[in-house]
């Protein structure tokens, strides 16, 4: 399901009504099967892929913790090769397969090779680099490992952020699993108002915009369609971008949580660094 689906706006209430009458304990399991139903409910044979990044570097903190020297660095190796491996194949071994058998082509050699249509799973560079940087911040010194692996692993698959991000450093969310969470009329009210008005800019502005883009950018290419297409498309990136972002602080804030703000008026930036800098990111 999406944020911006009629699935999602009856799935987050559901799980809403039953997590203010659980303990934190109980919530984090509430939250940790909601955000695997979550996950799955996109494809679930995808499922063993999150829980695979989250074994691995579960194990590679712990390996870290005890180890010192190379060993240590062993275990971040194999943290890196684990992820970055999942990640690479699913992202670019089918580009890779076709370009070179397009380059052998090319010199006139005969290439059979087999057709690889994979399929990406969804959100699989933010729960990869997320866990991943969860081992590099132990190996730094940065964090101790956590011992509790039901609660890593939700902290790896939580729902509001698991397939637009913000990537959230460990010592920043570990904690707040950690703790019993109230939730104040304040945050009730900014969640409740950032869903909202994310939603707004996704259905509203974003999915309006995206037509003019489409429709400018399909006809014959000229100084009146290029303008138009390009600030068509402009505002809808932004807007798709900033509705998710909201959208995911926002659901996170309604379960008493805070999401690190990732998107800071990236249009209003005055050099290519600062773009990048506010645009979303870890």
């Amino acid at each position: 399901m999406t944020f911006d689906s009629v699935q999602y706006l009856i799935f987050l209430p559901l799980v809403l009504c039953s997590y203010f009458f659980l303990g934190y304990r109980a919530q984090n399991i509430l939250l940790l099967g909601a955000s695997l139903f979550f996950y799955g409910w996109w494809d679930w044979r995808f499922l063993p892929l999150i829980i695979l990044s989250a074994v691995v570097d579960y194990g590679s903190a712990l390996g870290i913790e005890r180890s010192a020297g190379a060993a240590k660095k062993r275990w971040l190796l194999a943290s890196v090769a684990v992820n970055l491996g999942v990640l690479g194949t699913f992202k670019y071994l089918g580009f890779f397969v076709d370009s070179t058998a397009a380059a052998l082509a090319a010199l006139g050699l005969s290439a059979h090779t087999p057709t690889l249509e994979l399929v990406l799973p969804v959100g699989i560079s933010f729960y990869t680099f997320q866990s991943m940087s969860y081992s590099i911040d132990v190996y730094r010194g940065r964090l101790k490992p956590e011992r509790d692996f039901p609660t890593f692993l939700t902290y790896i698959a939580f729902f509001p952020q698991l397939v637009a991000g913000p990537i959230e450093r460990a010592g920043h969310m570990l904690p707040q699993f950690k703790r019993k969470r109230t939730v104040s009329r304040a945050q009730l009210k900014e969640g409740i108002w950032n869903i909202a008005w994310g939603m707004f800019q996704k259905v509203v502005i974003s999915d309006s915009v995206a037509r003019f883009a489409d429709a400018a950018f399909g006809r014959e290419i000229n100084g009146a369609n290029f303008v138009v297409g390009t600030l068509a498309f402009g505002l809808q990136i932004y807007c798709d971008f900033n509705a998710y972002s909201l959208i995911a602080r926002g659901s996170a804030s309604l379960f008493g949580f805070e999401l690190q703000w990732n998107f800071t008026r990236p249009y209003f930036s005055t050099s290519l660094r600062e773009f990048w800098q506010r645009w979303p990111r870890s």
